[in-house]
């Protein structure tokens, strides 16, 4: 609550001060606090320390303000390829409610039409729906990082395709809806991480076949998910993530199973997120050498 909140509750701004430097009181944002048992029920998930943040810039703004874009994508707890500051919060008010706009470099505000069946609550917070929350993003964010939030909430159920069709059939002639459009419709609730989502766009952009995604490939010994499939060029790509290998184990398995799969006559390409982000013509190119080779290497 804010400082005047508190106050009215039977505290003095003395006592507030001396609650404060004991720990019993934290200070969230100027004037706003918040109690050391609600801090410790944060603890260390993003998630729940954000609706910290949100709450406390809630306190400031007014009961009209709605968790949207960035925020709320986190209160879905859906995938965000680039995340802001833990602090930084973003909210949606009406253009006809009238609310106050405090000056904060750490919160976004936005302004837009807010339809009852585009609102949840989170965390008994108001928040735009999984479904609006990614058309918005997928109206304002790059291409790559849109997909990353679509395939998120469709894997994790929070969205279909139908549904988010629907909400950007709402919002036809906001800017950025022809791009959304292109997300709900490029996206896939296979792609099992951002890494996979990202790379799903680099295959289209240099113009490679789209792959299936999370495909089964059966050897001699064992049945394989892959990560990517071109079934017709019996090529097989993975995306390395660092949460892949958690030892040295984990390499030698990747190793028999690529040697298994070779044997099997697939070819096999792999990329880390480093290259894809810092050389994706370069992983694009490893894919179609892949493809275009003779034998299986």
């Amino acid at each position: 609550m804010t400082a005047g909140r508190w106050i009215s509750h039977g505290l003095s701004r003395s006592s507030i001060r001396s609650l404060e430097r004991g720990g019993e009181l934290v200070q969230l944002r100027h004037g706003v606090y918040a109690t050391r048992s609600a801090v410790h029920w944060a603890g260390s998930d993003p998630v729940r320390r954000h609706v910290l943040h949100l709450l406390a810039a809630r306190a400031t703004t007014g009961p009209a303000a709605v968790a949207s874009y960035h925020s709320a994508a986190q209160l879905h707890r859906l995938d965000l390829l680039h995340s802001p500051p833990e602090d930084r919060v973003t909210l949606t008010v009406p253009p006809s409610r009238r609310w106050e706009r405090p000056k904060s470099s750490n919160i976004v505000f936005h302004a837009a039409e807010l339809p009852r069946e585009h609102l949840a609550t989170r965390y008994s917070i108001p928040v735009t729906t999984a479904a609006r929350t990614v058309a918005d993003l997928a109206r304002t964010l790059p291409f790559t990082d849109a997909v990353v939030v679509a395939d998120s909430a469709l894997r994790e159920e929070a969205v279909t395709k139908p549904g988010l069709r629907a909400v950007l059939d709402g919002c036809g002639r906001w800017p950025g809806v022809r791009q959304a459009r292109r997300v709900a419709e490029f996206a896939d609730e296979r792609a099992e991480s951002p890494l996979e989502s990202a790379a799903r766009v680099v295959f289209d952009r240099f113009g490679l076949d789209p792959p299936e995604l999370q495909a089964t490939v059966f050897t001699a010994r064992d049945a394989f998910r892959v990560d990517f499939l071109w079934r017709a060029q019996r090529l097989v790509a993975e995306a390395d993530g660092l949460l892949k290998y958690a030892d040295r184990s984990d390499v030698v398995k990747e190793l028999e199973r690529d040697r298994l799969l070779r044997d099997a006559g697939y070819k096999v390409a792999h990329f880390t997120w480093a290259e894809l982000f810092g050389a994706p013509e370069e992983v694009a190119a490893r894919v179609r050498r892949a493809a275009a080779a003779a034998t299986p290497y």
